[in-house]
């Protein structure tokens, strides 16, 4: 997968929230939504 640029689409998918129920990016369709993670959190060092 190509990495994503500032103002790109980002793809449909889906992941549990902090609930556990799944959600996807195309029920958010229409309002802003920010995604957040840590890369390097389940790595050594």
């Amino acid at each position: 997968m190509a990495l994503l640029n500032e103002a790109d689409v980002a793809p449909a998918f889906s992941l549990p929230n902090q609930q556990g129920i799944q959600t996807s990016l195309e029920q958010h369709r229409g309002h802003y939504v920010v995604l957040w993670w840590y890369p390097k959190a389940d790595t050594p060092g």
